[in-house]
Parts: C-alpha cells; sequence; structure tokens
C-alpha cells in the first residue's frame, strides 16, 4: 500500500510540469534526434491537493540520463496557484500569456509577463500562477537531481496569495462601465475557447451586476463572428455557473427577454436599416458584387435576426463583437469595420483604448495589440499617411 502511494504521488508531479525522471526511464531517447510531436505527451487537469483554481498542465518533454530536465505548459485561470513547493535541481518559468506572479516564503511576490523569465533556485519554498483578475500560461524548465524534481507541501492559504496586490495592479478604467469592462473579458474567452477563464469571467460578471440574459445574449449574437461550437460551449458554461451559484444560494437577475421583429416588417427590412445605420452608409463594393447573397445574409440575420434582438444595445454589440474579432487570428479586416461601427454608434477612442488594455491584461499582448493597430488604422489614418 505505501509503495503505491508513492507511485501514485510520482505520477502526480507529470501534472506540473516536473515529470519525475524515473517516468521517462521507460523510453530513453535514441542516438539521434529525438521527436516529440505535439499531442504526444500527457495533458491533465492539475489536481486539488496540489493546486488552488483551475490548472492545465500539457508536458512537452521529459527529463532523460542525458538532460535532467523537463518541460511543459501550464495555463492559469484567473486566481489560480500551485501549492508551496521546491525543487531539487531548480526550475525556469517562461511567460508564454498573460502575467504571471510567484512567492516565497519571505512574502516577496514577483509579477512578470511574457517573454519574462523568472529562476528559481535550488531548495526555495515558492509557489506561481496567476493574477486574480487574468488568465496566464508559462513554460516551466525543471532539473532533476537524484531522480527527484518536485516537493510539495501545504497549499498557499488566500491571506499569502493576497501579496500578489504588493507586486500588480489592476489598472483604473474609467471610460468604460464596470459592466462593460465585464463583458470583454467574456466575449473574448467565448471566442478563444478557454472556458476555465471564461467561467471565471462570468462570476466576476454576474457580481459586477451583468444579468444572465446579459451574457447569454453575449454568447449568442457571438455565434455569428465565432461559430456554433465556441458559442455553445460557452453557454453551456454560463448554464453550469448560474445552477451552481442557485444552488449555493445566489439568486442573479434574469434581465429582460429579447424581442421579436415587428410583425409588419421583415428580418432583412430590419437588418438593411441597422447595418446601414451602424455602417453610416448603405453597404455596397466589390466583394459584395462577387457574392451578392453574403449580403442578403448578412442583413436579414446578422443584422436582422440577432443585432435588432435587444437586450444588448449597439454599444454592447459592438464591444463584445471587437473584443472576439481581436481575440482570433485572420479578422483584421473585420476588426478595422466593426472599429468603424463602434465609433458610429457612439464608443469613443478612450473606451476603445481601455478595451485593447483590458484584452492585453486578461489574454495577452497580442490581442490588446490588435485593437490598438486597428484603432490606429481606422481612426488616424488619415493623419500618418502623408
Amino acid at each position: 500500500m505505501k509503495f503505491e502511494r508513492k507511485r501514485l504521488s510520482t505520477m502526480l508531479l507529470t501534472l506540473t510540469g516536473c515529470m519525475h525522471s524515473l517516468c521517462a526511464h521507460a523510453d530513453q531517447p535514441a542516438a539521434s534526434q529525438t521527436h516529440y510531436p505535439l499531442g504526444s505527451q500527457s495533458s491533465f487537469k492539475g489536481p486539488d491537493n496540489l493546486f488552488t483554481g483551475d490548472v492545465q498542465v500539457d508536458m512537452l518533454f521529459p527529463s532523460h540520463d542525458q538532460a535532467h530536465f523537463s518541460g511543459a505548459y501550464v495555463s492559469f485561470a484567473p486566481g489560480a496557484r500551485t501549492a508551496w513547493h521546491t525543487h531539487p535541481a531548480g526550475q525556469h518559468m517562461i511567460v508564454t500569456k498573460g502575467t504571471a506572479v510567484t512567492g516565497t516564503r519571505d512574502g516577496k511576490v514577483i509579477a512578470f509577463t511574457e517573454g519574462e523569465t523568472v529562476w528559481c533556485p535550488p531548495d526555495i519554498d515558492h509557489w506561481h500562477g496567476a493574477t486574480p483578475w487574468a488568465s496566464m500560461q508559462h513554460l516551466v524548465i525543471t532539473g532533476s537531481l537524484d531522480g527527484e524534481n518536485v516537493t510539495w507541501k501545504e497549499k498557499v492559504t488566500d491571506a499569502e496569495y493576497s501579496a500578489v496586490d504588493s507586486a500588480t495592479s489592476r489598472p483604473v478604467f474609467e471610460a468604460l462601465s464596470l459592466q462593460q469592462q465585464s463583458m470583454i473579458p467574456i466575449a473574448a474567452y467565448t471566442a478563444n475557447g478557454d472556458q476555465a477563464s471564461l467561467r471565471a469571467a462570468i462570476v466576476t460578471g454576474l457580481d459586477a451586476g451583468l444579468t444572465i440574459n446579459e451574457i447569454k445574449e453575449t454568447q449568442t449574437h457571438l455565434y455569428a463572428y465565432t461559430g456554433f461550437p465556441r458559442a455553445l460551449n460557452a453557454l453551456s458554461t454560463l448554464m453550469a455557473v448560474v445552477n451552481e451559484r442557485k444552488a449555493n444560494g445566489i439568486d442573479d437577475e434574469e434581465g429582460e427577454q429579447p424581442t421579436a421583429i415587428p410583425a409588419h416588417k421583415n428580418s432583412r427590412e430590419v437588418g438593411e436599416q441597422v447595418q446601414t445605420e451602424l455602417v453610416g452608409a448603405p453597404v455596397t463594393g466589390p466583394l459584395f458584387d462577387f457574392a451578392p447573397a453574403m449580403n442578403t445574409f448578412l442583413q436579414s440575420h446578422l443584422f436582422g435576426d440577432i443585432f435588432a434582438r435587444g437586450v444588448l444595445d449597439y454599444k454592447q454589440r459592438e464591444l463584445v463583437t471587437v473584443a472576439a474579432l481581436a481575440s482570433m487570428e485572420g479578422t483584421e479586416s473585420q476588426l478595422g469595420s466593426h472599429i468603424r461601427m463602434a465609433t458610429n454608434v457612439g464608443i469613443t477612442e478612450p473606451q476603445l483604448t481601455e478595451l485593447s488594455t483590458l484584452l492585453s491584461m486578461t489574454l495577452g499582448k497580442a490581442e490588446g495589440s490588435r485593437v490598438e493597430q486597428a484603432v490606429q488604422h481606422v481612426l488616424h489614418a488619415d493623419n500618418t499617411e502623408g
């Protein structure tokens, strides 16, 4: 029985990116280079006895006799962190997404962001994880000594974790309301499919006063931009959060219901009117001459059936659309178009700047930079093009 417990403990080390070297010895590398294909190594959810919050671990490569270190990506939802632990041969932590925090027994906390690295020397009690408000991913490269690479200790308390406040500061947003701030990460995580971070963002949004239907409508709206799979997964996460909160005695406000198309109009008529209002002029162009059905679908379904449903106003719909498009790759043209629409319906440049900052803080620099670049191109092109 004692042997089995030790074996289980050793297996759990793989979850942290700190694979025990004995686990790797079963398959020693060949004399030539060794290729580890994407997805060929183990992926796990961090166990509750070693982590607080939602943590996902994706192993990259094991240690072996010629390289006494292993590597893994470890992704933390907002507020998630490891338990206290040490490494007999030390560990490098390189942030690949967001902002990481790591603390030691003396109460010192280091915050480090994308592209930055922290070296933890051997036998230093420490913990690491995400900030309270944003998800984080880091690459860990962990050394082994005499077949050991980690010693786990007790979990980090909320009081110990609160030392993060001294090392990080959440920017003050003045142009966006608290509800608008809450909608942006919900839209972004709906778009990129990060359900653990979406769950945390939904809780924050509900606590900030968003109604269930406002969040539901955000995710329903975004299916037109992210596709049914991402929207359905997001709605499933919302449903689970709402049911869990209800079971815990939290009665969230349902909010207003969507409205129907007026009986004397059809979706195409309403949609053409909405599209013209958002764009600022009737929409024409070579693309729609080439594929006229696309504009028909945009007018009748996107702008008619979806944009005109109520619950969210045009400003809210454009904010969540911009946030979602910025969270996906290859959508620069559409992002620019919706930056224009956002300003046409009253979204200000300071609000777009804060949206960019919020995305950089909660998702990553790339997402925030996409908004910043689109704003510069759309709103300031005339001033920068000679």
